[in-house]
C-alpha cells in the first residue's frame, strides 16, 4: 500500500471515518457552536493548497472540529495550532491527532485568547504563518475583524464561510454586495475566492452553500488614513441605508445642523452628492473621511 492510500484509509474527512468517529465518542452537535464537519477531501486539500504551507510556515486553524483539516495542515505545515471552544472535543483530538506530532491543540476561545502571544509560543522560530479554517457562520465576522484589526503577523487567512459572506468581502464597488464589509476587509488584505462549497458535503448539512474565501494580508493598508477608526465609521455611515444617497446618510452622521456643509464638502472630494455608497472606492472613502475629520465633522 502506498503513502497515499495508506493516508486515505486514515483520513478523517470522509464521510465513514466522520461517523465512526462521532459514533465512537457519542458525540452530539451544539446548534449554538455552529457545528458543521466537512466530509470532501477535494475540497480539504483545495484549503489547504489556498494556504500555500510548506515545514518552515506555521498554520492556526480556529474550530477543527474531529481534526479533518487539522490532518491534512499537519501534512503540510512545519507546525499546527488548532484552537477548539468546545472542551467535548478536546480528547477525540488528540486521540485522532496522536499521530501526528507536529500539532498542537489549545481549548479556549479564538475571541478571547491573546493570539499574538499564542503564535509568539507556537511558531517561534518559522518563516510565516496563515490562519486556515472552517469558520463557523455565526461568528466569521467577529474573528476575521479580531484577525485583521489586531494586525497580527500573518501571510494569508483562508476560510470556509458562508458564501454570501465570502461574496460580500469580495465585491467591487457598484454591485449590491459590496458594502461595508468589503471595504474592512480590502483596507487590509487582497481577497480571493478559490472555490464554492455545496452544502450536501458537511455532517450536518447546513441550510445554505459555503464558500473558501483566501485573503493575502497587505504589507500595508490599501489607503492611507490619518484615523482608522474615523475612516471606518465614515464607512458604515454611508452605508447605514443603502438606498440613501451619501449626502442623505451623512446627514445622519454629522448632524442636520451641519446638513449645508455635506455637499460642497463630497465636491471637494470629487464625488457627486446624490451617489450611494456603495459606488465608492476605498480611495473616495479615505478622501472622504479626511476632508469630514479636518472640517470637524461631525462635532
Amino acid at each position: 500500500m502506498t503513502e497515499g492510500s495508506t493516508r486515505a484509509v486514515h483520513d478523517v474527512g470522509s464521510p465513514r471515518r466522520t461517523k465512526d468517529i462521532i459514533a465512537k465518542y457519542g458525540f452530539t452537535f451544539k446548534k449554538s457552536l455552529g457545528q458543521n464537519f466537512l466530509i470532501d477531501q477535494n475540497i480539504l486539500r483545495k484549503i489547504v493548497g489556498a494556504a500555500e504551507l510548506d515545514e518552515t510556515k506555521g498554520a492556526l486553524e480556529i474550530g477543527p472540529g474531529i481534526g479533518a483539516l487539522t490532518q491534512q495542515l499537519a501534512h503540510e505545515a512545519g507546525r499546527v495550532t488548532a484552537v477548539e471552544i468546545d472542551n467535548r472535543l478536546i480528547p477525540i483530538l488528540r486521540d485522532v491527532l496522536a499521530e501526528t506530532p507536529n500539532v498542537h491543540v489549545e481549548h479556549g476561545d479564538v475571541l478571547k485568547l491573546d493570539l499574538r502571544a499564542l503564535m509568539e509560543r507556537q511558531f517561534a522560530g518559522l518563516s510565516g504563518v496563515s490562519v486556515v479554517a472552517n469558520l463557523p457562520y455565526y461568528v466569521t465576522t467577529p474573528i476575521l475583524m479580531k484577525l485583521l484589526e489586531e494586525k497580527l503577523p500573518l501571510e494569508h487567512i483562508v476560510v470556509m464561510i458562508q458564501k454570501e459572506v465570502a461574496e460580500r468581502m469580495a465585491a467591487k464597488p457598484g454591485g449590491k454586495e459590496y458594502g461595508s464589509l468589503s471595504v474592512a476587509v480590502q483596507y487590509y488584505c487582497v481577497p480571493e475566492l478559490v472555490c464554492i462549497v455545496p452544502h450536501t458535503v458537511f455532517i450536518p448539512q447546513p441550510n445554505v452553500d459555503s464558500a473558501v474565501i483566501k485573503l493575502s494580508l497587505r504589507d500595508k493598508p490599501a489607503v492611507e488614513v490619518e484615523d482608522e477608526g474615523f475612516f471606518f465609521r465614515t464607512v458604515q455611515a454611508c452605508f447605514a441605508q443603502r438606498r440613501k444617497t451619501i449626502a442623505n446618510n451623512l446627514t445622519a452622521f454629522v448632524g442636520k445642523a451641519n446638513r449645508e456643509r455635506i455637499a460642497p464638502l463630497l465636491e471637494s472630494c470629487g464625488i457627486d452628492p446624490s451617489r450611494r455608497g456603495e459606488t465608492l472606492s476605498l480611495a473616495e472613502f479615505a478622501a472622504l473621511s479626511e476632508a469630514l475629520r479636518q472640517a470637524g465633522l461631525p462635532a
